[in-house]
């Protein structure tokens, strides 16, 4: 006997998805999440492309989802996934709070930043240096601020942080944004916001206080710039949270899981939704599409056991 019927990991919109369709269809399910329920959903300052829902914070729809989940039967627990082994038939998750059992999974751990790599990053993260404006947005009231990228997080979040600073500097090494572009025309039109473009970020300076200033490097010719700023905050991609599978599931260069829109790994059993699957648009109405389909598929390898 095993102690579920399916395991879900990770809990961003794929996963609460999963747990919505299985709790549904009475499978006993636990969605197993290291961080926070929604995950880089709950921590989106305004969604506004979820289909029929009105604009809102993202930690509001997540908050929706776990409770329209939690409704269903399905469990949800606070935990990091070490690693899983498939044998006998059933697959063994080793977390931080013991061992689980499951006939299935269903991989839906996510992403998380990608790391710029420059001198100052690490010894000031925490100090100055940010991944999430919603989080720490609220300690730079009143002052200026950078934020390096130019996809939509970026963009989104340097239009979130008008609200609180006196003055945004967005720094990004190309001269066009690569966000969609109704966030590029509104961060253009926006009077708090400088465009440095064509920079990059060569190091981060600062003292026992947190962060002072950066360093700018032009692409190409020209002299670097000095930008005083108490606070930087980075997006510049995503990374897989993969590393816990082993060779379970085939991956590509970058780590993301190399399975097609069935979501079904080589793993009889084994499936991957979401931001972790390698695929060509990561947003919320995709991943609860991956997730929707990853149960369907679940459902009926436990039926009859074919994959």
């Amino acid at each position: 006997m095993t102690d579920y019927d399916l395991v879900v990991i990770g809990a961003g919109p794929a996963g609460l998805t999963a747990g919505i369709y299985a709790g549904r269809s009475r499978l006993k399910t636990l969605v197993i999440e290291m961080m926070m329920p929604g995950g880089q959903a709950a921590i989106t300052h305004l969604i506004e492309n979820y289909p029929g829902v009105e604009p809102m914070a993202g930690s509001e729809l997540a908050g929706r989802m776990q409770e329209q989940m939690e409704s269903f039967g399905a469990e949800l627990t606070s935990d990091t996934v070490t690693s899983i082994r498939h044998e006998g038939g059933h697959f063994t998750i080793e977390r931080g709070g013991g061992t689980t059992t499951a006939r299935a999974v269903i991989v839906a751990s996510g992403t998380g930043y990608r790391k710029l790599g420059v001198p100052g990053e690490e010894e000031f993260a925490g100090r100055g240096v940010s991944y999430c404006a919603t989080c720490d947005g609220p300690f730079y009231r009143g002052k200026e601020v950078a934020v390096v990228g130019g996809g939509d997080s970026a963009l989104q979040e340097s239009l979130y942080l008008t609200g609180l600073v006196e003055k945004v500097h967005l720094i990004h090494r190309r001269d066009e944004f690569r966000a969609v572009p109704v966030l590029a025309e509104r961060v253009r039109a926006h009077e708090k916001i400088e465009c440095i473009c064509s920079h990059t970020v060569e190091r981060i300076e600062g003292s026992g206080t947190g962060v002072e200033r950066l360093i700018l490097a032009p692409v190409g010719e020209g002299e670097k710039r000095i930008l005083e700023v108490p606070g930087v905050f980075l997006f510049v991609g995503l990374k897989p949270r993969t590393e816990f599978l082993g060779d379970l599931i085939e991956k590509n260069e970058w780590g993301f899981l190399a399975v097609g829109e069935d979501t079904k790994t080589k793993t009889p059993g084994l499936c991957a939704a979401g931001d972790c699957r390698d695929k060509i648009l990561r947003q919320i109405a995709t991943a609860v599409g991956d997730g929707a389909t990853a149960v369907h598929v679940v459902e009926r390898f436990l039926d009859d056991g074919e994959w």
